[in-house]
């Protein structure tokens, strides 16, 4: 009978320890925290587009995904709903979180159309749309760090993570396991193309979710950044 309890105690204190020690082991993880790395910085604000008349809309202080979805928003319908179902839908309603998508003024109506099916379940009430010229489209646009281009119809699938600070964030180094292990050439990830979905749902999710944690340490005073500037970023 006595061996019978000494033996039950002892599972009941390895049950009761295995937890304890597995939190420990944990526990100095949390000091190699890496920051969503800046790509860029000084990203051009909203409120400094001459044409913009949504003035209420700005980027300081908020986690912004940037896009373009030019004269024809409408052609870009299937992109913008894999924006909405693999990034929207995960974060929308987290502190300062908005999409904001650049649109010329020409293309006010299909804009509104756009943003009337995409939420026609359920507003969009973090996805926000601005008008404004060509000229300062572009400005904006080239305020980013990108190797993607604005085509005839200032759009692209391309969009851009920009954080509270106009910060552009991404990768300094995207290259997959296999590729480091082969010394291929680094390269970096400064925007995320919505027309992959394997691009939404594995690297800008997991970015964002990231960047989320960083601004969440940073309120409790636990955050020790360690990102790396723009000047570190090599091409691209």
């Amino acid at each position: 009978m006595e061996k019978k309890i000494i033996k039950r105690n002892l599972v009941l204190g390895i049950l009761f320890f295995l937890p304890v020690v597995f939190l420990l082991f944990l526990y100095p993880a949390k000091h190699n925290y890496y920051a969503l790395e800046i790509v860029k910085e000084n990203v051009l604000d909203l409120e400094n587009l001459i044409s913009n008349t949504n003035k209420d809309i700005v980027l300081k202080d908020h986690l912004t995904v940037l896009g373009f979805l030019g004269n024809d928003p409408e052609k870009l319908i299937t992109e913008a709903s894999n924006l909405k179902e693999m990034v929207y839908n995960k974060f929308q309603g987290f502190k300062k979180f908005q999409i904001v998508v650049l649109v010329p003024e020409s293309a006010e109506a299909k804009a509104k159309r756009l943003k009337q099916e995409l939420g026609k379940h359920r507003p969009l009430a973090y996805w926000q749309f601005i008008y404004a010229n060509e000229n300062d489209i572009r400005r904006l646009f080239n305020s980013l760090r990108t190797t993607a281009v604005l085509d005839d119809t200032l759009s692209t699938t391309n969009v851009f993570i920009i954080d509270k600070d106009l910060n552009q964030r991404g990768r300094l180094d995207d290259r997959s396991k296999k590729e480091i292990e082969k010394q291929a050439k680094i390269y970096p990830l400064t925007a995320y193309n919505c027309a992959q979905v394997s691009v939404l749902k594995n690297k800008m999710s997991e970015d964002l979710r990231v960047l989320f944690t960083e601004y969440r340490e940073k309120r409790k005073g636990d955050f020790d950044s360690s990102s790396r500037r723009a000047s570190d970023l090599k091409g691209g």
